[in-house]
């Protein structure tokens, strides 16, 4: 077990502190499992294959697996139907017939995709709670097919599920029932990128990561960064408003989205893909789809304003004793790092637990109630790791922290990292997961943890708590060996009560969806909500985008 440096000067914090940096670098890849396969029909029936589409739905490019954080205890699960789940009634769409998939294929050939076996991994959310049963699956590849899909499911009135990298964690992405899917993974064209203005814009169903690793090519980068990046879609970022690692630093999508290409439910392209920064001239209509979860309109481009690549990158790995005392340490990061500051994550001592059994990723600190991941990034490297070090000195010799450590190389940096951005695989693999995404003020963050522990008790395996302390951002996640919905029932919805009490939002960055739709008065009044429907019902009269989702239905 590694002992608490000794801090006399800037320089010796420093040194001290290095020597515990972490060695385990490598992230480890879990393949995504989807071997199960289906046989015979689903509750609605299997819908007949013309032979064109048949010998079609065999190439390799509609075989392509998405990776993801998928877990060996997943394997094999069966999910239940959503529909069952939740006793939804489907609504009076009408069903596919062998003349739309003519009619699909005839628009994209080769890429409609009928067959079970690969619809099934966008049938289900990638919790592996929700499933649903539809039987198409479109591959667009521009925004004139997104259009004309739209054009012709709309006059047919069927209902059509936008997807993305299906990363979502409240069943927004998988369809209810038997939903068309409209896939943009094959939208993953960079349009154009401008050095001067570092204005990207580029197609919506480009993957985080390579979004970023061209960025970093031209000495920019992305202004969010997920820990699902390696597989979410910038367009599905952008329909959930995702917040992410560094929106500290960089501020939130509403604020970095320049402008935006989308498809409206009549297949009217509605084009506001400015690069400008400053454009007054009436209402500015993306903020209508940023967020809107693919209910008002399906995003198919995106312009983003991406800021340079920092010159110098720091992170600090920090225990300490008590959540009051991570407040102070927060009070004095802002204070003492503000212009550097890009990212200021806590984790509970069942995090470190959890990554610890089941990813085997080494803590190199002592064990602590909390741990406190710092990142600094500027353009100066003695200027930015002077003002660290003086940082550390004086966190450390108030007794604020009891140990840290502290790394400036990639492959370090990455390693430290690791131990806060997989904390969600590790908890998958861990048992049946209550995951909640709410935001609180500071000083009750942590509160709903030591809460939700009391009144559950025993009936919870764990109950952890983590996320972005700079935005006020916990994720607050709950095992049980299996599903339980008694414990369920005991969790909601007494944490949005809790919630809402305590002034605090149901839902800080990963949206409504299905799960929390029909939660949302304790975060909206109801003259929003109804005004929210009225939009929906002007864009959408015939609800045929993204059905079931982010909206309670009228009537409620």
């Amino acid at each position: 077990m590694a002992s608490p440096p000794v801090l006399c000067c800037a320089m010796q914090c420093h040194r001290a502190l290095f020597k515990h940096w972490l060695l385990r670098s490598d992230r480890e890849t879990v393949a995504s499992l989807w071997t199960r396969g289906r046989s015979g029909q689903d509750s609605q029936g299997q819908l007949p294959m013309p032979a064109v589409l048949r010998k079609r739905s065999d190439q390799p490019q509609a075989r392509r697996r998405r990776q993801f954080h998928w877990t060996a205890s997943c394997r094999g699960q069966e999910v239940e139907f959503t529909s069952v789940q939740y006793d939804v009634q489907r609504r009076a769409f009408a069903a596919v017939t062998r003349e739309d998939l003519l009619f699909f294929d005839s628009l994209m050939p080769g890429r409609v995709v009928t067959d079970p076996s690969v619809l099934e991994a966008s049938n289900v959310d990638w919790l592996r709670t929700l499933r649903g049963h539809s039987q198409v699956l479109l591959r667009p590849q521009t925004t004139e097919e997104v259009s004309q899909i739209l054009r012709y499911c709309n006059d047919r009135n069927l209902a059509v599920n936008p997807q993305g990298g299906n990363t979502g964690l409240v069943g927004g992405s998988v369809p209810v029932f038997d939903e068309i899917i409209v896939s943009t993974a094959q939208m993953n064209n960079i349009i154009s990128f401008n050095t001067n203005s570092g204005a990207l814009i580029c197609q919506a169903g480009c993957i985080l990561e390579n979004l970023n690793n061209y960025l970093k090519e031209q000495d920019f980068i992305m202004p969010l960064d997920l820990g699902s990046k390696g597989s979410c879609h910038i367009g599905g970022n952008v329909a959930t408003n995702a917040g992410g690692l560094r929106l500290l630093r960089y501020g939130s999508l509403r604020g970095t989205v320049l402008g935006l290409e989308v498809a409206l439910a009549d297949g009217t392209v509605l084009n506001c893909l400015t690069s400008l920064r400053k454009d007054n001239t009436g209402y500015d209509l993306k903020q209508l789809f940023i967020g809107a979860e693919g209910t008002l309109g399906i995003i198919t481009a995106v312009s983003i304003l991406c800021p340079r690549k920092p010159r110098a990158v720091n992170v600090a790995l920090l225990g300490c004793d008590s959540f009051d005392k991570l407040l102070d340490i927060f009070k004095e990061s802002k204070g003492m790092l503000d212009e550097i500051l890009s990212a200021f994550e806590f984790m509970d001592y069942s995090c470190r637990e959890i990554v610890s059994e089941h990813l085997k990723l080494r803590n190199p600190l002592q064990e602590a109630p909390f741990y406190i991941l710092i990142e600094t990034s500027g353009s100066n490297s003695d200027h930015d790791q002077e003002k660290l070090n003086h940082f550390l000195e004086k966190v450390m010799t108030s007794g604020l922290v009891t140990d840290g450590t502290v790394a400036t190389g990639e492959n370090k940096i990455k390693a430290l990292w690791a131990l806060r951005e997989r904390i969600a695989e590790a908890l998958v693999h861990d048992g049946f997961v209550y995951k909640y995404d709410i935001s609180l003020p500071l000083e009750s963050i942590y509160e709903i943890v030591i809460d939700m522990k009391s009144r559950l008790g025993v009936r919870a395996k764990r109950v952890v708590g983590y996320g972005h302390l700079g935005d006020g951002n916990l994720h607050l996640n709950i095992v049980s060996p299996a599903y339980d919905r008694k414990l369920l029932d005991s969790i909601e919805p007494y944490l949005y009560e809790w919630t809402a009490q305590h002034c605090g939002s149901i839902s800080a960055e990963h949206g409504l969806g299905f799960k929390k739709k029909d939660f949302i008065h304790f975060s909206k009044p109801r003259a929003a909500v109804q005004i929210m429907q009225q939009m929906k019902a002007i864009l959408d009269p015939k609800g045929i985008l993204n059905p079931y989702k982010t909206l309670p239905s009228v009537s409620q």
